[in-house]
C-alpha cells in the first residue's frame, strides 16, 4: 500500500450510528488490515483502494443476534449461519446452547472454526446440548438430571473461554420436564465457578417466572421475556408488570428477546412497552423452526420493534453495544478505531408490511409502518459478498 493508500475501504457519506460510542451524524469510515481505522467528516478518495458510496444509509456496527442456533448439521434445530448472515446484516452469533460440554468440540471445530463470522457460545448445563429437538421428537435436554454436570461443563467453558462466553439452561415443561429449579440451580452453580452469565430460556411451568427471576444474579440474562401466556412478564388479567420482573431489573437482570418460533407475543409486548419497559437485547432465536417465520432472522425481528415504537438508535444499541457489554466481546458492536471491521449497511424503508409474532395456536398479526433492509455487509474490513436475500421474505 502506497503512502498515499492508507485504507483498504472507506465508507463515505453514510449516517454512522454506533451507541457505544456515542456517535450519531454524517462521517466517513476508513479500514485497514480488517479493522476500523480511522472515522472523519471526510477522507479522500484517493487514500483508499476501494470506496462505497453510502450516502443516505445507516451505517452501524455489525450486528449481533445474542440468542440463536447454529450449529448447522450437529442438531436438528440449528441453520447454517452465512445464509442467514448477509439478509439480516449479522455478522456475530450467539449459540444459544445447542451444544453441551459433549459436543462442544464439533461446533468448534466444523462450525466456528470454518466460518467468516463471528460465533461464540454459550454451552448447555446439559452434557449432551439441545440433541432431541426435531420434527417428530421433542426430548427436553435438562429433563435428564444425569446430563446436567457441572464438572463437565465447568471444564469445557474454562478450556475455551475464548469462544463460550456464557452458560445456557432451558428450564420449562418442555425443556426440563417436571424438574422445576433444578436444572437453574445446576447451571446457576457451573456459571458463578465460571464467572460467567448464565442465559435462561423459559417455557411453560414448571418453573414460574417468579422463581427463575428470583435466582437470577447481576448480569445474568432472561431471554423470552416477551413470551405469550402462561409464564408471561405480565399478569394475565390486569397486564400489569409482574413485580418479580421489575425486581430482577432492578437489581442487574437483563431481558433478552429471543422471539425463536413461540416466544413473541405481540400482547404481552404491548403491555410491557406502554408500562415503558423495552427489551436490553434484540434477538431471533433463529433454527429450523423459525428461519421461515415467525421470527426469519434478527433484522426481521428488529424490525418488529421499530414499527412498535422503539427508538431506531436503542434498537440498535440492542443488537450492538449492550449484547457485547453482557458478554464481553471485546472489539465487538461498535465502530471505535481498533475495533473489528464489521459493519451493516441499512435502510429504513417506508410502507405497510405485515409481521406476525409467534404466540399459538393463532398468530396475531399487525401491519407496519417500516422495514429494516440491508444494502451492503462488511465483515473484517472487507465488502462480504454474501447471496443477496428475497426481500419480499418478511
Amino acid at each position: 500500500m502506497s503512502e498515499r493508500m492508507l485504507f483498504d475501504l472507506v465508507l463515505k457519506g453514510g449516517h454512522v450510528v454506533d451507541p457505544a460510542s456515542g456517535r450519531d451524524g454524517i462521517s466517513d469510515i476508513g479500514f485497514r488490515d480488517s479493522r476500523v481505522a480511522t472515522i472523519a467528516a471526510e477522507i479522500p478518495v484517493e487514500s483508499a483502494r476501494t470506496t462505497l458510496d453510502v450516502t443516505g444509509k445507516y451505517v452501524v456496527p455489525g450486528l449481533i443476534d445474542m440468542h440463536a442456533h447454529v450449529y448447522s448439521g450437529g442438531t436438528y434445530l440449528s441453520v447454517d449461519a452465512e445464509s442467514i448472515a448477509w439478509k439480516s446484516g449479522t455478522t456475530t452469533f450467539i449459540d444459544a446452547g445447542s451444544a453441551g460440554a459433549g459436543n462442544f468440540e464439533g461446533l468448534k471445530r466444523y462450525v466456528i472454526q470454518e466460518s467468516p463470522l463471528h460465533i461464540f457460545s454459550l454451552l448447555n448445563i446439559s452434557y449432551a446440548g439441545i440433541y432431541g429437538l426435531g420434527k417428530t421428537v421433542a426430548v427436553g435436554e435438562c429433563g435428564n438430571l444425569e446430563l446436567l454436570n457441572i464438572q463437565e461443563c465447568f471444564d469445557t467453558a474454562a478450556a475455551h473461554a475464548d469462544i463460550i462466553k456464557g452458560v445456557k439452561v432451558r428450564a420449562g415443561h418442555h425443556s426440563s420436564d417436571f424438574n422445576g429449579l433444578i436444572p437453574v440451580d445446576l447451571a446457576l452453580e457451573a456459571a458463578e465457578m465460571l464467572d460467567l452469565p448464565l442465559m435462561t430460556h423459559i417455557d411453560l411451568g414448571p418453573p414460574g417466572i417468579d422463581d427463575v427471576l428470583n435466582k437470577l444474579r447481576p448480569g445474568d440474562i432472561l431471554t423470552h421475556c416477551f413470551r405469550p401466556f402462561p409464564n408471561a412478564a405480565v399478569r394475565f388479567r390486569s397486564g400489569m408488570i409482574r413485580d418479580a420482573v421489575t425486581k430482577a431489573r432492578e437489581k442487574g437482570v437483563y431481558f433478552d428477546v429471543g422471539h425463536g418460533m413461540g416466544s413473541m407475543s405481540f400482547h404481552v409486548t404491548r403491555s410491557l412497552l406502554e408500562q415503558g419497559f423495552w427489551p436490553d437485547t434484540i434477538s431471533s432465536d433463529v433454527s429450523r423452526f423459525s428461519v421461515d417465520g415467525p421470527s426469519f432472522d434478527l433484522l426481521t425481528t428488529m424490525s418488529k420493534f421499530l414499527c412498535l415504537g422503539m427508538e431506531f438508535g436503542e434498537v440498535i444499541k440492542a443488537t450492538t453495544a449492550t449484547p457485547a457489554k453482557i458478554l464481553g466481546l471485546n472489539g465487538l458492536g461498535t465502530l471505535e478505531p481498533g475495533s473489528a471491521g464489521d459493519v451493516a449497511v441499512l435502510e429504513i424503508i417506508d410502507g405497510n408490511f405485515e409481521y406476525q409474532d409467534a404466540n399459538r395456536p393463532v398468530r396475531e398479526k399487525i401491519i407496519g409502518s417500516k422495514q429494516l433492509q440491508v444494502d451492503n455487509v462488511i465483515l473484517n474490513g472487507a465488502i462480504w459478498g454474501g447471496v443477496e436475500p428475497n426481500r419480499t421474505q418478511r
